[in-house]
């Protein structure tokens, strides 16, 4: 018997059923049942936060144009430049006065000539007042004379001829009056306005800012028609007027908090959304918001930023976002209870981070299978391994 051993030994080898004479007990080992070790994970509550993530560039809250309020008129100096800060009713540039000044000495005869008329007509108002009342006075005595039988009917008629002649002369030394002071009311008026146009060459700051533009060339004829003479940011308040998605836009609102990243800096910059513009480009299909700026000095317009919309925030039960399948009913996730696997459906929401929020389905404390995709079903038996973070 012990030299068929190795004969036995050498087909069971080869996986050859040995025959029943040569099987015994000691020959059939125990088998032990080997479960597949899989990664879980607690469900626990951490702190998510839900963002919108934006793009835009850095632009003025106001940009303010300062056109010349006079045309026709050459510069004759320039006293502002870009990237100068002004204040409100600061000259930033002065224009030719020749012409007006001309023109003011014009006006100056003119009404010294009309106030010269008045005194004339105010004295013929005088004469005609004075002689209508004494062409009144002997008309009076004419008609009494009449009646008394002591004057003719021709004399009291050439009478009372002359007292309506004298009245119609008055009437018109009255009118004659009221039209030369109307003359040095105009006058006056046109003179007023020369002076208007005299302060007006100096050219000045409406506000308070900063100039970012100037196309004002000295010599050259001012003008409202073209391009505005300088271009200022309003008290150098800078925001970004961000892009963002449609599926976004409605969840953007004012006041919501902005962590802004640019390139080239390491710390983030912060803001606020100011306010949410109401449409939708229809060519791009992009929404507009204004983002107020914490950290403006840092910034310059026309700069090109991402920035992050801190839509929500809140403490909320969590599980890993490889932990989440998806199934013909939803998002599901694989649970463990006691190394048995069981397929829950759950409802979710945030994601952030590597991390899903676990509205229903589960609650805190309980495992579930780390990796949805991992190569188990609902109802098998694994060998939990917890996760390590």
């Amino acid at each position: 018997m012990q030299f068929l051993f190795p004969f036995f030994l050498a087909l069971s080898m080869l996986g050859l059923a040995l025959p029943a004479a040569a099987q015994t007990p000691e020959a059939t080992p125990a088998t032990a049942i080997v479960l597949p070790a899989i990664t879980v994970s607690t469900v626990e509550n951490r702190i998510l936060r839900d963002r919108a993530i934006v793009t835009g560039l850095i632009a003025p809250v106001e940009s303010v144009q300062v056109a010349p309020l006079i045309e026709g008129q050459p510069i004759e100096a320039l006293l502002a430049d870009v990237g100068d800060v002004v204040h409100e009713g600061q000259t930033l540039a002065v224009l030719s006065k020749t012409t007006l000044e001309l023109q003011k000495s014009q006006f100056v005869a003119s009404l010294a000539s009309a106030r010269a008329t008045v005194a004339q007509a105010e004295a013929q108002m005088l004469e005609a007042r004075t002689a209508a009342d004494e062409a009144q006075r002997i008309n009076l005595r004419t008609a009494a004379l009449r009646k008394q039988g002591s004057a003719s009917q021709a004399a009291a008629d050439t009478a009372s001829s002359n007292a309506i002649s004298a009245t119609a002369r008055m009437t018109v030394a009255a009118q004659s009056l009221e039209g030369a002071r109307a003359q040095v009311t105009l006058v006056s008026a046109q003179a007023d306005n020369i002076d208007l146009q005299l302060r007006r060459t100096e050219v000045k700051s409406p506000v308070n800012g900063e100039i970012t533009q100037r196309n004002a060339i000295l010599g050259s004829i001012a003008s409202a028609a073209g391009a505005p003479m300088f271009t200022l940011i309003r008290d150098g308040a800078l925001e970004m007027d961000a892009d963002i998605a449609e599926s976004d836009i409605l969840r953007i609102a004012a006041g919501q908090k902005v962590v802004l990243s640019l390139v080239g800096t390491d710390a983030p910059l912060t803001g606020t959304v100011r306010l949410v513009e109401p449409t939708i480009d229809a060519v791009t299909r992009l929404g507009r918001a204004r983002i107020s700026l914490d950290q403006p000095s840092q910034l310059r317009s026309g700069m090109f930023i991402d920035a992050e919309v801190l839509v929500a925030e809140r403490q909320a039960l969590a599980v890993p976002v490889t932990a989440v399948g998806r199934s013909a009913d939803g998002a599901t996730v694989k649970q463990v209870r006691d190394g048995l696997v069981t397929q829950v459906p759950v409802q979710t929401g945030i994601r952030d981070s590597g991390w899903v929020e676990i509205l229903s389905g589960l609650k805190a404390g309980d495992s579930i299978v780390t990796k949805a995709g991992a190569f188990v079903r609902d109802g098998d038996r694994i060998n939990p391994v917890p996760a390590t973070n």
